[in-house]
């Protein structure tokens, strides 16, 4: 397949051109992988027209029809976007117990051209496999009128933040807290993420787009964006975290995050936050933990004695936060595909716990209510066959006018519970107040 490219001589920033198409085209289908322009956050993309849509439901048919890894495999040429929800796992673990979800597992589309932008070199290229449809988005391009565009952009929006109860959210999450601490003195799990959500409601009409750029403006992140399906549902994410990628030699690598504390404008506190995160015994042990979990799912898939961690309780900032990010690499055997990988480290361990299977159990015990795509991921697999992914922590889930922000921490056996609430709201919190 020869993939066809023309650049773009000005500079638009990403923002204003997907408002700009998505005038044209309707925002039904746009997938657009945002980033910050940091050294993991190089490229963004942009999708919109889908060519071809993949989807799948919940578990309500237990036929291997609505199983996402098998629609999958049906993926071949072209360049698709999409999310696959935490709920996923179900289909990889039967015998363990599920939520329903109301959200798609899988909505994945192909997209040709797409467009790319180089957020360091401010860059932007069209790709794709057709010069006459590259052509028609040169000429579309060209047309932008960037003030009219700014001025259309509603950032102006207004939510019933009525529902959601700080107090209530909290007692009950240090009471499940204590359950997984009770569990892990037991020897049942060594970690569990447990996380909550709260829930809102859109008070007018209102453009997806213009909801994530609300956020953007604040909690701008390497693995954030926001793709809107043709089925009435929206992912919209700040992440920091990379989950699996693959390059064309075959070579892997995922970002787990593990231990958070809250930025300061003051630069001495700032600083004396991150020092305490950086020698706090919990959280590096929570993060050595995830990072084990990881080198032996990749070993599933990867080559003998090619999984490395090359880089360990790195600090990482955010905005908002602190991050402890290790880095483990390996080498996926000739055998294997993209899609063994993801089956082979489904759900990410960082948003599950140790022993995985054990840990999705307990979560779903803990948990009343299912994860959707929070949790899950956003998946780019683009012309040569090579899969990027982000985990969905700081998301929103979007179906009609109700927003859904989840929040969670891992808890280890060294977990206090009001300093892990008092963490659960360093993360929460951001996102609320990014739409007021």
């Amino acid at each position: 397949m020869k993939i066809n490219s023309i650049q773009i001589n000005d500079w638009i920033e990403p923002e204003y051109l997907a408002h700009f198409l998505s005038s044209k085209f309707g925002e039904n289908g746009l997938s657009w992988l945002d980033s910050d322009g940091s050294d993991n956050g190089r490229y963004s993309f942009l999708g919109i027209q889908p060519k071809k849509i993949i989807y799948s439901r919940n578990k309500t048919n237990e036929a291997d029809f609505d199983n996402p890894f098998e629609k999958l495999k049906k993926i071949e040429g072209g360049f698709w976007i999409g999310w696959l929800s935490y709920e996923a796992g179900y289909w990889l673990e039967p015998k363990n117990p599920w939520h329903l979800s109301e959200f798609a597992t899988l909505w994945i589309a192909s997209y040709d051209p797409i467009i790319k932008f180089n957020l360091l070199n401010k860059e932007i290229t069209i790709e794709g496999t057709e010069i006459s449809e590259l052509k028609k988005y040169e000429k579309l391009i060209k047309e932008i009128n960037i003030p009219s565009v700014k001025e259309n952009i509603n950032k102006i929006l207004y939510f019933d933040f009525s529902k959601i109860n700080l107090n209530k959210i909290s007692s009950q999450f240090k009471k499940n807290i204590i359950k997984i601490k009770k569990l892990i003195e037991e020897g049942d799990i060594f970690q569990a993420n447990l996380t909550t959500k709260c829930e809102l409601e859109a008070l007018d009409d209102y453009k997806y787009l213009d909801i994530y750029s609300k956020i953007r403006a604040k909690l701008k992140a390497p693995f954030g964006g926001i793709i809107i399906s043709n089925i009435k549902e929206a992912v919209l994410s700040t992440s920091p975290e990379r989950f699996i990628q693959t390059d064309i030699n075959r070579n892997v690598e995922t970002r787990p995050i593990k231990g958070t504390r809250p930025r300061n404008k003051d630069c001495e506190l700032d600083s004396l936050n991150a020092i305490d995160l950086i020698t706090n015994e919990k959280d590096r042990a929570e993060n050595i933990m995830i990072v084990d979990l990881l080198r032996n799912d990749l070993s599933k898939v990867c080559e003998k004695g090619s999984v490395s961690v090359s880089e360990l309780l790195k600090l990482e900032s955010y905005p908002k936060v602190h991050h402890l990010t290790s880095v483990i690499r390996g080498k996926i055997k000739k055998d294997k595909t993209w899609l063994d990988l993801l089956k082979a480290c489904w759900p990410g361990g960082s948003i599950t716990g140790a022993p995985k299977i054990r840990a999705c159990k307990r979560i779903y015990e803990l948990e009343k209510f299912d994860r959707g795509p929070y949790c899950g991921s956003f998946i780019k697999i683009d012309w040569y066959g090579c899969l990027d992914s982000n985990i969905l922590i700081r998301s929103y889930i979007l179906k009609n006018k109700k927003i859904k922000i989840h929040a969670g921490c891992g808890i280890v056996n060294d977990s206090i519970p009001t300093e892990e609430d008092a963490e659960l709201k360093w993360k929460i919190l951001p996102l609320i107040e990014s739409l007021k």
